[in-house]
């Protein structure tokens, strides 16, 4: 495992531990996971993947709210991790999970259709 992989890794664990306790913004609601975070090579920039479940439609403006509140998100990051400084942060949508489930929702029904017809 490179530093880079290492770097990504506690980032994300940290992130969990952050958001986990929560944010103060209102904007920020729903459960929020994260599920990826890539580090740029000269470490000024780490996009972070998150999945949101629970904001009812919402997902853009809790979006919104945690890049806002990117500064104190920031400052917890300084305080828990040992790097020289924290690269700035940018939170995007990971829409992986819902897709999957989507997808396995129209394999089900295709199935109980098909079903249907070899019955018929």
């Amino acid at each position: 495992m490179n530093r880079l992989d290492r770097i990504n890794s506690e980032l994300k664990k940290q992130l969990a531990i952050i958001l986990r306790d929560g944010v103060r913004d209102p904007r920020v609601r729903g459960m929020i996971s994260v599920m990826e975070v890539s580090v740029d090579k000269d470490l000024t920039l780490a996009k972070v993947y998150v999945s949101i479940f629970g904001a009812d439609g919402c997902e853009k403006e809790v979006l919104e709210g945690l890049n806002s509140a990117q500064g104190y998100i920031k400052s917890r990051l300084k305080n828990m991790m040992i790097l020289r400084a924290v690269p700035a942060l940018r939170f995007i949508l990971d829409t992986s999970i819902s897709y999957g489930m989507s997808m396995d929702k129209r394999l089900t029904e295709l199935n109980k259709n098909d079903g249907k017809k070899s019955t018929d």
